[in-house]
């Protein structure tokens, strides 16, 4: 955790994360659930609807387990979703391996400003 300056140390919150997600996608004019959805085996933390289309959504903090997500996603497009999305801290995103995804998996980045960046692919 890095310090911010007066003896704060900042830490990702799921609940912003989730907030940030939502506002983005809603913003766009997508039906958005952020509760539990559940998919084949696996319960995600939520989804985007759009016209033909439905996208997973996992969201991890920093010290969650990225690779549990991944799973939970990759089960989300076995059973139907077009893609699904694993959003996180961008900082914490640009240091996942980039080879995990592909095939409808994609990495989303919230900045300090909840600005949402696609990290990779």
């Amino acid at each position: 955790m890095a310090e911010l300056g007066y003896g704060f140390v900042g830490v990702t919150n799921e609940r912003w994360l989730r907030w940030a997600i939502g506002r983005h996608f809603r913003v766009q004019g997508l039906h958005v659930v952020l509760r539990g959805v559940r998919a084949g085996n696996a319960v995600l933390d939520g989804e985007v609807v759009g016209r033909g289309w439905r996208m997973a959504l996992e969201v991890k903090s920093g010290h969650d387990d990225a690779l549990r997500g991944i799973g939970q996603l990759v089960e989300a497009l076995a059973n139907g979703y077009s893609s699904a999305a694993l959003v996180t801290s961008l900082r914490h995103a640009k240091r996942l391996d980039r080879k995990v995804f592909r095939g409808g998996l994609v990495l989303l980045g919230v900045d300090s400003k909840a600005q949402i960046h696609q990290v990779y692919p």
